[in-house]
């Protein structure tokens, strides 16, 4: 989706990045600042988005030595398919407004790279146009309402191939995104002296993006709402796309898996009871996530639940997990503590608007990169090693005191305790008994 005349110009911004945050410097520069706002932003304080990062920083790594790790690999298989490495890319909403046809830059793009993304049902692409580009995507669905509204929607996701469904459950009212009303940002979007400087300001985003979108296919709508076409993004009557959610309960969830064969997956799960409930209602996939830190503000890091979760129902379903994910050794502590997937998102979308198609495929060669050679210096070969053995540990203090769990034992002991018996034989963390940062 990239053009000629713009290839070359992408090719040398890209030489300068050299890891998943600085897409986010180029696109603060290239973006508008309420476009760059609404991406960035969490809800209300962002604490949970900032939780979402710390949740990693306070795990650490015992690494093993001369094993031979010459022959690893990051290949893995989920719902019966084998993909590079174990992530892929979140659904992002209004990708298109950020990136030129972004949805579609994501999901070609990712499929190249060989992982999957996860198209969001408030895009400004038809779901049609996805599924015929990038036949491996998975389709994100905000259900309607009304349950005529959402079988119709079911129907045409199947009819279009998408072969796994992602219900996010976590939107039952929308959030206080106060601080896109701050950056100048609103649905729907409002025509202003301010935006009108913004696009003066930023001559490249408003003529690669914006100025090419109007000319080519016209003011954007929200193509996927339901099973019609949406509201363009400037109509006042917009968020009525959005639909009223707060009635909706696991009985929904019940009707979907009655009417849709493939895949289903839901995301926004945080605690372990939810977790179980939706195994019982027959979901072939769970994803651990907060949303992002987009919609309750103080929600736990997905991170902090996932070890309850994966204790709760085991392997009933694959279980993944999305929301601060930056660096391969990020994908590792998430694996190590049972996730068998996880999704990225910010980062991808801000390779997609400074560097389109190519910059989406950077990302994902940096991520896989990362990831390749962090399983090589922790002394494990495969995915799965990763899982079995759990090389990780939790930080209990500031000071840097550490504590392990020891596997199959209810107790735990912190590295003072390693000094005093030295011949203890301590094996990774289990998430059964490590405790929630």
């Amino acid at each position: 989706m990239t053009s000629p005349i713009f290839a070359t110009k992408f090719a040398s911004r890209l030489d300068s990045v050299l890891s998943l945050d600085d897409f986010e410097a180029l696109a603060k520069r290239h973006l508008p600042a309420p476009l760059f706002g609404y991406i960035a932003g969490g809800s209300e304080t962002n604490a949970s988005r900032r939780m979402n990062e710390e949740a990693f920083e306070a795990i650490g790594f015992v690494p093993r030595v001369l094993r031979n790790v010459s022959a690893r690999s990051t290949v893995t298989n989920l719902f019966g398919e084998e993909w590079r490495a174990p992530f892929g890319i979140a659904p992002m909403g209004i990708s298109a407004l950020m990136a030129y046809r972004g949805d579609l830059v994501l999901a070609e793009a990712a499929q190249a790279s060989g992982i999957p993304m996860i198209m969001s049902g408030s895009s400004l692409i038809r779901l049609e146009d996805v599924a015929t580009a990038a036949p491996r995507s998975w389709f994100q669905a905000y259900l309607p309402g009304e349950p005529e509204k959402i079988d119709a929607l079911i129907d045409r996701v199947a009819k279009a191939g998408f072969k796994t469904l992602v219900l996010t459950v976590d939107t039952a009212v929308l959030a206080n995104r106060e601080n896109n009303v701050r950056a100048g940002f609103s649905t729907p979007l409002r025509p202003s002296l301010r935006l009108a400087w913004q696009g003066l300001s930023h001559p490249k985003w408003t003529v690669r993006t914006f100025m090419r979108t109007i000319i080519n296919h016209g003011i954007p709508h929200f193509e996927n709402s339901f099973a019609t076409r949406g509201a363009p993004i400037i109509a006042s009557n917009v968020m009525r796309d959005f639909g009223k959610k707060d009635h909706l309960d696991w009985s929904h969830v019940a009707r979907i898996r009655e009417r849709w064969t493939g895949n289903l997956v839901i995301k926004g799960i945080l605690h372990s009871d939810d977790a179980k409930i939706a195994v019982n209602s027959g979901v072939d996939g769970i994803i651990v996530s907060n949303h992002g830190g987009r919609q309750l503000d103080g929600a736990i890091a997905p991170m902090t639940a996932l070890p309850d979760i994966v204790s709760s129902i085991g392997d009933a379903v694959p279980v993944m997990l999305d929301g601060g994910i930056r660096r391969g050794t990020d994908i590792v502590k998430a694996l190590a503590f049972g996730a068998q997937f996880v999704f990225v998102g910010r980062p991808f979308l801000y390779a997609a608007t400074v560097g389109g198609m190519a910059g989406v495929a950077r990302a994902a060669a940096i991520l896989h990169d990362e990831l390749h050679r962090n399983i090589g210096l922790l002394g494990v070969t495969s995915i799965k090693e990763i899982t079995d053995e759990r090389p990780v540990r939790h930080r209990i203090s500031a000071l840097g005191s550490w504590r392990y769990s020891m596997r199959g034992v209810g107790g735990t002991m912190d590295s003072a305790d390693l000094e005093e018996r030295p011949d203890q034989q301590v094996e990774a963390s289990s998430p059964t008994s490590v405790p929630a940062t």
